[in-house]
């Protein structure tokens, strides 16, 4: 009997209980997805070419993930009790025909458990999907093909964590759900949708001095920010905590502002105030931020911390991209820092191990850095000289114009353009006759893979190179190896970001709507007055999804405002290392606040004018 109760419940439950069961659904997906991530393509590759950065990405994944779980889990413990506050009337019913409390408990545990297992299976479901996709996005970070590594795998063992972790939490929250239903008192049951908040009004020269004062707190806290930078005010204590503490004070204050602020200034435009439902709508919404202003302020907070994390690290990916773009400009180079007692004939080497240069690599340059003397040069900047039709021979590789400046050149040109890898030298460009007046200092040779298996190519190559240390001091850089790093310091960037800014998003979004769906069922009385009155069903349902719209817009438009400065000062210093595409950072932020915050707006505002409907 009481499954068959516990299925019709939850059944009967899923269109008003939906943002209950997207968060717990959303919650597993995320949780899932970067777990999954070490059995994804690119770690996978990473792993294969002995990268250490997949140990420290699989370890703070897991670190992060207990923080991410915690989070979680206060967010389904304040979610259940908004649901259980919703059927506070519908259990005591239960009481009153005659369930005792440790049945009515026990509908519950098997409520929570099918609810749990539904959501279980769904985040799971789209997990896998939303792994394929990060699999995707990761594989793309790279300059190989690795197409075939893209393909949708379930991961038993981020399965079997995420399993454990989300049993633990509604393990919990079935614990706790028993113990308040069987502590609570039939009359409070019975009566408890009628327990509503009660509006207090505030002068309004005390609401303004407040808003003003948040302005003042903000502003002082924008300016420490700017002025001294992120990383000082964050490095310095003294500057530190005042920043925080007068952000923090100055978000708090505006909201506290409003319920007086708002109320007067709309109250001066009778024609606004009057107009349709206007009245209404208002004081139910000012109503609850005078009581709430605190939960408004953490949601502000939180969509901050979401905002700024998801676009640093994008921005920062795009940097480490443009870090790395000029640092393997061919797929291999092999120094000879020997070069000034022996070179090496790296033809026949290669020959001789049996690898045919014609045809596996596409193109090859051997050529020496000398010693500057600037006796002859004529240059004194720089230590090394480099010919000049070495250097044009690079430079047309690279598809760069030659160098047509006066000789000696006049600027240094550092290694990064020359090789895989860098030089480490600075090198003056001298013509072809004076360097001949000059003593050999380093060998170095480049080439490019022919073919389309370029990582075998590059492995044989390798194992005929590396012998050279022997009586050598040979140092061989491959791009390959080189964009490995930098995809593995990207990925480490990128999934961390993205999962602590997905972590906050999911929970201010889940809170707001929460609190909503809460006040639209307190609501539902004062709806049904307004249809005996006369009301239009349009205009309640308008007034609903007003409210819904006022509580999400006002706690984001305060968080971008945030943001801006705060990417601002981010900026500056991510810009000091690299290039920031800030553009396609933004778009990519705002589309995933648009999907998840706009996601969680639309099904709290379907369900409120469901409830304002049905009254």
């Amino acid at each position: 009997m009481f499954s068959k109760l516990a299925l019709r419940n939850v059944r009967r439950s899923f269109r008003d209980y939906g943002v209950y069961l997207l968060t717990l659904t959303f919650g597993v997906c995320l949780f899932y997805t970067f777990n999954s991530i070490q059995d994804q393509g690119a770690l996978v590759y990473l792993s294969n070419v002995g990268n250490p950065i997949v140990e420290a990405i699989t370890m703070l994944i897991d670190i992060f993930s207990v923080f991410v779980a915690v989070v979680l889990a206060c967010l389904i413990l304040y979610a259940n009790r908004f649901l259980l506050r919703r059927r506070k009337r519908e259990l005591g019913t239960y009481l009153l025909l005659g369930l005792s409390q440790g049945q009515v408990s026990r509908l519950l545990f098997l409520e929570t458990g099918l609810i749990g297992l539904i959501s279980l299976i769904a985040g799971l479901a789209l997990g896998v999907a939303a792994s394929f996709g990060m699999s995707a996005l990761t594989l793309s970070m790279f300059e190989i093909d690795v197409s075939d590594m893209l393909a949708v795998k379930f991961s038993s063992g981020a399965a079997g964590k995420t399993v454990l972790y989300f049993g633990v939490i509604f393990l919990l929250v079935m614990a706790l759900s028993g113990v308040q239903v069987s502590r609570a008192k039939l009359i409070d049951l019975i009566h408890g949708e009628r327990k509503n908040e009660v509006l207090k009004p505030r002068p309004l020269g005390v609401a303004v001095f407040q808003f003003v004062l948040g302005v003042v707190c903000l502003a002082a806290a924008y300016a420490i920010l700017l002025i001294f930078g992120m990383a000082l005010a964050i490095a310095v204590p003294f500057l530190c905590f005042p920043m925080l503490g007068l952000g923090t004070a100055g978000t708090l204050l505006i909201f506290r502002s409003l319920s007086g602020f708002v109320m007067k200034f709309v109250q001066g435009h009778p024609g606004l105030y009057f107009r349709n439902l206007n009245v209404f709508t208002l004081r139910q919404w000012i109503s609850k931020v005078h009581t709430t202003y605190l939960a408004q302020t953490v949601v502000c907070i939180l969509l901050l911390l979401a905002i700024g994390i998801t676009a640093s690290s994008l921005g920062l990916n795009s940097t480490l991209t443009a870090m790395t773009d000029g640092e393997a400009p061919f797929d291999i180079t092999v120094q000879n820092q020997s070069g000034d007692t022996e070179t090496v004939d790296f033809d026949a080497l290669l020959r001789a191990g049996g690898f045919n240069p014609d045809e596996k690599l596409a193109w090859r340059y051997d050529m020496m850095v000398y010693y500057n003397n600037k006796e002859i040069t004529g240059y004194e900047n720089a230590d090394t000289a480099l010919r000049l039709s070495d250097y044009n021979a690079l430079m047309a590789r690279q598809g760069k114009p030659a160098y047509s400046g006066p000789l000696p050149s006049e600027y240094v040109v550092f290694g990064s353009q020359l090789s895989t890898g860098r030089l480490n030298l600075d090198c003056t460009i001298v013509s072809d006759e004076v360097v001949q007046q000059l003593e050999p200092r380093r060998q170095v040779w480049s080439a490019d893979y022919a073919g389309e298996d370029k990582m075998e190519t590059e492995n044989q190559l390798l194992q005929l190179v590396r012998p050279l240390n022997e009586r050598l001091s040979v140092r061989a850089e491959t791009r390959l190896s080189i964009y490995a790093d930098m995809v593995g310091n990207k990925i480490l960037a990128l999934f961390l970001g993205l999962y602590l800014g997905f972590t906050f998003l999911l929970a201010a979004a889940a809170v707001l709507a929460l609190q909503q769906l809460s006040q639209g069922a307190d609501n539902t009385g004062r709806y049904a007055v307004l249809r005996r009155l006369g009301a239009e069903e349009k205009q309640m349902k308008k007034s609903a999804t007003q409210q819904v719209a006022l509580a999400f817009l006002l706690p984001l438009v305060l968080a971008l405002v945030h943001s801006a400065v705060g990417m601002k000062a981010a900026n500056d210093i991510i810009f000091a290392v690299g290039k920031v595409d800030s553009a396609a950072s933004s778009l990519v932020t705002a589309g995933v606040i648009l999907v998840v915050y706009g996601g969680y707006f639309l099904a709290t505002a379907l369900a409120c004018r469901r409830m304002a409907k049905n009254a």
